[in-house]
């Protein structure tokens, strides 16, 4: 299968670093269930939005963000098994470099840049299987959902659009394999690709 995978807060834990940044050089004490809702800025009232942001612009702050615990084991087993993984991120301009040579291609380094796609309407993009912590990205049709489950998602309704929340990498992985699986006895009964169940 085609699976794709956002970055921030699926591969990587962005907001616990953003925190450890943020927590340490204005004195606050904000932590990872303190976030939910998507906008980072509202759990600091008396900061500004650029001052809660101003690490992704920081050049050394994508060396201090972590994986994901279980990514690296899961993707390396995907990919072992034939699947295809692109990684699909909306990140902005000015820090995609840094950010992909410092973070991704340092945790991930079996990936490169033939295995990354640029974009902020991620239902663009053609592929069985969207794995992201973002409900406003699993709203289009035609593709498998994996929400990632994460503080500031915990309100939504992942059903609302025909999803399913994990918890881990090792939850992604069973649901790929249920999804996989599914997919292969479709193909055996006529009801593969390209073809509906009436």
């Amino acid at each position: 299968m085609t699976i794709l995978v956002d970055m921030d807060d699926v591969l990587e834990q962005l907001v616990e670093g953003m925190l450890r940044y943020v927590n340490a050089r204005y004195g606050t004490t904000v932590s990872p269930e303190d976030i939910t809702e998507w906008n980072l800025a509202k759990a600091f009232p008396a900061l500004t939005r650029e001052m809660v942001y101003s690490p992704e612009y920081d050049e050394d702050f994508w060396k201090t963000v972590e994986p994901m615990p279980g990514a690296d084991r899961i993707l390396r087993k995907l990919l072992d098994e034939g699947h295809e993984i692109y990684v699909v991120t909306a990140t902005e301009y000015e820090t995609l470099k840094q950010k992909m040579e410092d973070l991704l291609f340092r945790w991930f380094p079996y990936l490169d840049w033939s295995h990354v796609i640029i974009a902020a309407n991620k239902q663009m993009i053609r592929g069985d299987v969207l794995i992201d912590d973002g409900p406003h990205n699993l709203t289009g049709k035609g593709i498998r959902k994996i929400l990632f489950d994460r503080p500031h998602n915990r309100s939504f309704d992942e059903k609302s659009v025909g999803a399913v929340r994990v918890k881990d990498w090792d939850e992604i992985y069973r649901e790929i394999c249920r999804i996989a699986e599914e997919q292969r006895k479709g193909y055996e009964t006529g009801y593969g690709e390209g073809r509906e169940k009436n």
